[in-house]
């Protein structure tokens, strides 16, 4: 049996998208139209935030392997420092995916396998490059835009400056190779009730394929 086979036993049986983009490339935009159709959103970065904020189940692994310096006084990650240092530092970075990588997966599946929705869209900032997402999604659907138009939302919805927003785009993998993945790409440069019809075209490519799943 291939690893993907055994992946997808471990997981809900719903059709499953991945849908992935660069920062400030609209995905929260593009699956708040999927989850307007009835879609189960399930968010990793929404995971993740909850494995960081006081109590959460990743505050006492991220104490012991980098320092009470990188907790807050409420309990928290402190999300800047340790941006800062994984931006810097290779290892720390692995160090961190170490840590809430498993569990990410854990509460994705535990969440995949309670889904009310007509099918189960994943949205994953680094789904292409963290492990085998590609093993446990039928299809990954980008979400696109001209880099200028990335640097201009971000600077403009995190009060970044360009280079800060130019360091996160050069820590992803290029707007190219992302593309090259895709089966499916939502062009976000459009207005949002274009954007919205590209959503409803997909929605029903995605809902025939459920029917064959």
């Amino acid at each position: 049996m291939s690893a993907a086979s055994k992946a997808m036993q471990l997981t809900s049986s719903k059709f499953r998208v991945g849908l992935t983009g660069g920062i400030g490339c609209g995905k929260t935009t593009v699956a708040n139209f999927f989850a307007e159709l009835g879609v189960s959103i399930i968010d990793t970065d929404v995971i993740a935030h909850s494995l960081t904020t006081p109590g959460g189940a990743a505050i006492t692994r991220i104490q012991e392997e980098f320092g009470v310096e990188f907790i807050t006084h409420d309990g928290a990650m402190d999300r800047q420092k340790m941006r800062d240092l994984v931006f810097k530092n290779p290892d720390a970075k692995q160090r961190l995916e170490k840590i809430l990588h498993p569990k990410i997966r854990l509460a994705c599946e535990a969440a995949a396998q309670v889904a009310q929705g007509s099918y189960v869209i994943f949205v994953v900032p680094l789904l292409i490059e963290s492990g085998n997402w590609s093993q446990r999604v039928q299809k990954i659907l980008v979400i696109d835009c001209e880099e200028e138009t990335q640097i201009t939302r971000v600077m403009q919805r995190n009060h970044f400056n360009r280079q800060q927003v130019l360091d996160i785009m050069h820590a992803q993998i290029s707007r190219a190779e992302r593309l090259q993945h895709a089966d499916d790409v939502v062009n976000s440069e459009q207005d949002l009730m274009q954007v919205k019809q590209q959503v409803e075209v997909l929605h029903q490519k995605y809902l025939k394929l459920c029917e064959l799943s």
